[in-house]
C-alpha cells in the first residue's frame, strides 16, 4: 500500500445549481477554489443520470443511462488531477420511488437539487496509469 499524510486546507458546504451537472459542480468548485486535492460527500435529487461500472476481466467501462428522476442517497469521492484537468472521481447511490438501489461510478447527473460538503487537502494529487488494472489511480 502506497500512502502519504495529509493536511486539511478548508471546507466548503455547497449548494449545487438546478440543471446543472452534478461532476461539472465539483470541478468548478474545485477550479474557483484552487482545490488540487481533496475529498467530498453529497446528497439531493438528480433528473437523469449517466452511471459507469468497470469490467474488470475486460478492464472497461459499460455505461448505465437513467433517463428517470433519482434520489441521490450518497455519492461520495475525491479531488485531483487527470491529463491537465482537475477531476472529480464521482461514486453515487441513487434510488427509484420504491427504494430500489443503481450505483456506480457517476459520470454525469442533470442536479434537480443538491449539497455537498468538500474537504480539500494542502497537498496535490496527480491521476496516473496504473498497469495492472488499466485505470488512472493516485500517484502517491
Amino acid at each position: 500500500m502506497d500512502y502519504r499524510s495529509v493536511e486539511t486546507a478548508q471546507e466548503f458546504v455547497c449548494r449545487l445549481d438546478h440543471g446543472a451537472d452534478w461532476r461539472a459542480e465539483i470541478e468548478s468548485l474545485a477550479a474557483d477554489e484552487g482545490i488540487d486535492a481533496g475529498f467530498f460527500y453529497g446528497l439531493g435529487a438528480v433528473e437523469d443520470a449517466e452511471l459507469w461500472f468497470y469490467d474488470q476481466d475486460r478492464q472497461e467501462y459499460d455505461s448505465m443511462v437513467f433517463a428517470e428522476p433519482l434520489e441521490v442517497a450518497a455519492c461520495v469521492g475525491n479531488i485531483s488531477w487527470l491529463e491537465g484537468d482537475r477531476f472529480a472521481h464521482t461514486h453515487a447511490v441513487l434510488s427509484r420511488p420504491d427504494g430500489e438501489a443503481i450505483a456506480g461510478h457517476l459520470d454525469s447527473a442533470t442536479v434537480w437539487a443538491g449539497e455537498l460538503y468538500v474537504k480539500a487537502f494542502e497537498t496535490e494529487l496527480e491521476r496516473a496509469h496504473d498497469e495492472p488494472t488499466d485505470l488512472d489511480l493516485w500517484e502517491l
